[in-house]
């Protein structure tokens, strides 16, 4: 394969990344001069080295937030959108060097890193123009005695932490609604991804953000630096991408505040196939919902769900494309799979399908990891994938498409529902009537008729059960960070 980016190309957009934290405004290090390395996974070399975060920087980042939120709030809300509108524009005129950026950091084909800008930058259009449309009511009370005035105001400082499997589309998808309510933040990005998040920034501060509105905090010591920001009073308001886990534990933490807590946590997508599917369509949406990302995305659908009388056929169809699918390193032409994130990564993918062989499935294609530098896992389909196993339990978060079967639409509502989670699923078949049915049947926030993929800035992105709370984009997003006042003016 002929490589898409030169080695000068790379080294000229690493070098162009901000490598300190971002607090009040300045590029600052961290107190003590404490740094991590970032690596790329399609190597395990170093590219960046930078600053390391201390709880005394987290503390000083949430006081310039402090500082800045009354201002902010008081910004005109039309003022708050169009720098949120320039940002999207400039990060537009930059997609190239965003793509690249994610594609070296967290290691996805740079076709997907493409995407990704602009899926994460429509977040940055749509709460543009939400901003403007922050609403409220007035109207005389039941009794006649008062008018009633309900209005909306900014919940107040944040602090928003991001996963590293999206490293731009889930930094624009808490920072951008926060923006437009009014409300200034605290990001803490994941330490195995930062640059995306440094680099978006710095392109927020270019489209006229003030000091102090928003401020990064990279660290290697996530729980000691996030706990003291989480506890301190001048706190409003929590969001977490992440394991469910984790996701536990901050809750916890955020009770003793009573904060605004939203919630994206784990998911376990089943992605139920009936007899009378398109198969064709069926498949094209399977590569879509398990191969996306290299299959590490919390709408990854992990179970596969497919009718009795057309699971070979299935099973056969999605093998022949997963066995044409090209591993390496995703900056190289033609790469779809690329490395997962890092090495624990691969040896739990290998655990996940070693368990299901052992119980009985069968392995139609690939099923190991790849050897030499990097963390490459080969993209995998197994078929009669036991009910015990642990990949039907566990969300697998690695290009590994396990396969079970049912007889009957009881049997797949029963079998999709059996889990914890509850974010997203995936149904196919041609019955209206049969879909209709699974969108009130299937336990999940969000949901997929005849298509892979369901996430969109304009929709509510969120789940039910242990999958989370609250929801990100849509109409209901600027809401996660809006408080409701509600005032009663007498009748004079």
């Amino acid at each position: 394969m002929s490589a898409t980016v030169t080695a000068s190309r790379e080294a000229e957009l690493l070098a162009s990344v901000p490598h300190q934290l971002f607090i009040g405004g300045e590029w600052t290090d961290a107190a003590g001069g404490a740094t991590l390395d970032v690596r790329d996974p399609a190597t395990n070399a170093v590219i960046a080295t930078i600053s390391d975060a201390s709880v005394e920087d987290g503390a000083r980042a949430l006081d310039a937030a402090v500082a800045a939120q009354a201002d902010w709030a008081a910004t005109a809300p039309r003022v708050r959108g169009e720098i949120l509108r320039k940002a999207f524009d400039l990060l537009q005129e930059r997609k190239e060097d965003f793509a690249l950026l994610m594609t070296l950091e967290m290691g996805k084909p740079l076709a997907e890193a493409r995407g990704e800008v602009a899926y994460g930058g429509e977040f940055l259009r749509w709460f543009s123009e939400e901003a403007v449309r922050i609403s409220g009511r007035y109207g005389l009370n039941p009794e006649g005695t008062g008018h009633m005035l309900v209005s909306q105001q900014p919940v107040g400082p944040c602090f928003l932490i991001t996963p590293w499997n999206f490293p731009l589309a889930m930094a624009t998808r808490k920072i951008a609604p926060a923006l437009a309510a009014g409300c200034t933040v605290v990001v803490k990005p994941a330490e195995l991804t930062p640059l995306t998040t440094l680099a978006f920034v710095a392109l927020l501060v270019e489209a006229g953000l003030p000091a102090g509105v928003v401020n990064v905090i990279t660290t290697s010591t996530s729980s000691a630096v996030s706990g003291p920001i989480i506890a301190d009073p001048r706190l409003r308001k929590l969001s977490f991408t992440g394991s469910t886990g984790v996701g536990r534990k901050l809750i916890e933490q955020a009770a003793t505040g009573i904060l605004r807590t939203s919630m994206e946590l784990g998911g376990n997508a089943p992605f139920v196939v009936f007899e009378d599917a398109d198969l064709d369509k069926a498949v094209d949406g399977a590569m879509l919902a398990k191969f996306r990302n290299i299959g590490q995305a919390c709408t990854a659908a992990n179970r596969f769900i497919v009718h009795e009388a057309v699971a070979v056929q299935f099973a056969a169809k999605v093998a022949e494309r997963v066995k044409a699918m090209a591993v390496g390193r995703g900056t190289e032409d033609g790469v779809a799979i690329g490395p997962l994130i890092n090495d624990a990564a691969v040896s739990t993918s290998l655990e996940l399908v070693t368990d299901a062989v052992s119980r009985g499935a069968s392995v139609l294609t690939g099923g190991s990891a790849v050897d030499g530098e990097g963390s490459f896992f080969e993209p995998t389909v197994l078929t009669d994938v036991p009910a015990d196993s642990r990949m039907l339990r566990e969300e697998i978060f690695g290009p590994v498409l396990g396969i079970t079967t049912f007889s009957d639409e009881d049997e797949a509502v029963r079998l999709a529902n059996g889990t914890e989670y509850g974010l997203v699923s995936y149904v196919f078949t041609e019955s209206l009537a049969r879909g209709h049915r699974m969108i009130e049947r299937l336990e999940t926030g969000m949901m997929g008729l005849n298509v892979g993929v369901v996430s969109n800035a304009a929709a509510p992105f969120g789940g039910v059960k242990q999958s989370g709370i609250g929801r990100e984009g849509g109409l209901e997003g600027i809401h996660e960070y809006l408080s409701t006042k509600y005032t009663l003016i007498p009748v004079s």
